[in-house]
């Protein structure tokens, strides 16, 4: 069956889906994105997702394409299409086509808007939760404000290949005092050795991931104790265990950070706990 992708009011084989060559995400990545995980053919968490959208789009003043009611029948609709019972579901929106100026293009011009699915193999995810990844530290070398979820992304993409090169899955980004703040394309966390769980506050140097959201509900109803403040490498280095988080991954071990071991190279208790509840606090449209 060929994929299906929604672009700017239509619904076109994916092969065949395409954006002016002046669109501004082209041109500048004048644009942002939401990513959803579509579970058992539903999706998960769409009211969060949404409303980071809409924050997204005000702070770089970018027009709501669409009522949110028709933005989620697209969505649900890409998603029946292609028939995702496990996956993702993408949507990415940008400040139109215009001619290539710095400027923003004259008031009125129609953002872009599109949106694909696709299918994820939850079996091998499962596997890699229970076996766990290894990540590692590099500079964190992107903008001030990656609260927003920018289309803008080449760090993190450089960050990602560098992992890949050194044998990890993902890159934790560290600042200028040598704290962490969040993977490439994860949160970052860990329980220390007094059993604390420890993730960076959702300020401007972290993207406020929905998972992460969720995360802290799961964690509040278990009676964990948890601290959102920055850990420096050193403390990731001496945890009891440490994981990411994300909407593609849920919870996902960590049991090594560059070349130190954690938890002797097994998932902790807490990560796998924390992942078997996830879903139980999660919202289902």
């Amino acid at each position: 069956m060929s994929r299906i992708a929604y672009v700017n009011g239509r619904y076109c084989v994916h092969a065949d889906a395409a954006v002016h060559v002046e669109d501004r995400g082209y041109q500048f990545a004048d644009g942002i994105y939401e990513v959803c995980e579509v579970s058992e053919g539903r999706l998960v968490d769409e009211r969060r997702h949404m409303e980071r959208l809409k924050r997204s789009l005000s702070e770089l003043r970018i027009p709501v394409p669409m009522s949110m009611p028709a933005l989620s029948i697209v969505l649900h609709e890409t998603v029946r299409r292609n028939r995702v019972i496990e996956g993702l579901v993408y949507v990415q929106i940008t400040r139109g086509v215009a001619p290539r100026d710095h400027g923003f293009p004259p008031a009125g011009t129609p953002p872009a808007l599109v949106v694909t699915a696709k299918s994820l193999d939850r079996a091998r995810i499962d596997r890699t939760g229970h076996d766990g990844i290894t990540v590692v530290t590099l500079p964190d070398n992107r903008w001030e404000r990656v609260d927003i979820k920018s289309v803008a992304l080449l760090p993190n993409v450089l960050a990602k290949q560098t992992a890949r090169e050194r044998g990890a899955r993902e890159a934790w980004f560290v600042d200028r005092d040598g704290r962490i703040t969040e993977g490439a394309s994860s949160n970052a966390w860990i329980v220390t050795a007094a059993g604390e769980l420890v993730t960076r506050p959702a300020d401007h140097a972290i993207l406020r991931g929905i998972t992460r959201t969720v995360l802290l509900e799961v964690i509040a109803a278990h009676g964990l104790t948890l601290q959102e403040r920055p850990f420096t490498v050193a403390e990731a280095y001496a945890a009891r265990e440490a994981f990411v988080t994300s909407a593609s991954q849920s919870v996902q071990p960590v049991v090594r950070v560059d070349d130190h071991v954690i938890g002797g190279g097994k998932p902790g208790p807490i990560a796998l706990t924390l992942r078997s509840k996830f879903h139980g606090h999660t919202e289902f449209s």
